[in-house]
């Protein structure tokens, strides 16, 4: 199984993302656009891991999550990934109670660590991807400033109330997303 533990975007704040993807592809018509369905913010991507793990892992989110209350971040700026200039993957970076997302994740990685499964090492920033970009493609000063005002709309907050444990299932050249597991926070 293909898992990956994430924070899922609530329905009721998914039109503004959509919000953030028409304007995007507006700048940039050769994005892939994420499926509202897929949006989330990635806490650990495990990959290809025996289906057995399922039970450990919901133990890791659980003591992870443990006295963690629900919380709230907010939708802040636009980036990308390897970085804004020439993006692979363009993201929307949130704040708000980020300290509790790196609380969680950082129990997360200790769990994972502590199974011997892989952990990414790159520095974590909480994000939501948004689009992809297969081409190269070189954003000059004056897309950059468009990308920036997609980000002066005004959000609501996401709430956070659960931690989800998910699966990665190939579909038609693209991956469904289905929940195995949800823990709730406090």
């Amino acid at each position: 199984m293909r898992f990956f533990i994430a924070l899922e975007i609530p329905e009721e704040n998914k039109p503004q993302f959509q919000a953030i993807q028409q304007r995007l592809h507006t700048l940039i018509p050769q994005a892939r656009i994420t499926s509202l369905e897929k949006v989330h913010l990635t806490l650990a991507f495990l990959g290809e891991q025996e289906d057995q793990l399922k039970d450990k892992l919901t133990d890791i989110i659980k003591a992870a999550s443990a006295g963690v209350p629900s919380f709230e971040v907010t939708p802040a700026y636009i980036d990308g990934f390897p970085n804004i200039h020439h993006p692979q993957v363009i993201w929307v970076g949130v704040k708000g109670d980020i300290d509790k997302i790196l609380l969680i994740r950082e129990g997360v990685k200790d769990g994972l660590e502590s199974l011997h499964l892989p952990v990414d090492e790159r520095r974590f920033i909480p994000h939501i991807s948004v689009a992809k970009i297969n081409n190269h493609l070189k954003v000059l000063r004056e897309l950059e400033v468009n990308l920036e005002k997609i980000m002066t709309m005004s959000f609501d907050p996401i709430k956070i109330t659960s931690i989800k444990l998910f699966e990665s299932v190939p579909e038609g050249g693209f991956h469904k997303h289905n929940t195995l597991v949800e823990v709730k926070l406090i």
